[in-house]
């Protein structure tokens, strides 16, 4: 299952230079890596991303990061996937831009 980690583009050098992440300021203040469903993604740029430019969108495959990823109930009762440990670059199967367009970030037309 593939699961969704927008950055910042310095969050992204971050982790391209060094190999590895604990992710952005919010991660490391809640001890986990914070992600998203398809499902879920654009409520969490719109959410904790509005307005910002400069952003990509990071495809991960869940299933691949084995008993460090758990669902967690979080916003609006869904459960979200919290990566517990640091994200590696190796997790990263894709990163794509998330451009703004007129106040919203526009999201591949298939994330797969």
């Amino acid at each position: 299952m593939l699961i969704y980690k927008i950055f910042r583009a310095d969050e992204w050098a971050t982790l391209q230079r060094e190999g590895e992440t604990a992710g952005a300021p919010v991660d490391l203040a809640d001890g986990f890596v914070h992600f998203s469903t398809a499902s879920q993604a654009a409520e969490t740029a719109a959410k904790h991303f509005a307005g910002a430019q400069g952003l990509v969108l990071l495809a991960c495959d869940g299933s691949a990061m084995g008993e460090d990823l758990k669902w967690e109930v979080s916003r609006g009762g869904a459960a979200f996937p919290h990566l517990y440990r640091t994200l590696r670059l190796d997790d990263v199967l894709w990163c794509k831009p998330l451009p703004l367009v007129n106040g919203a970030h526009q999201f591949p037309d298939q994330m797969v």
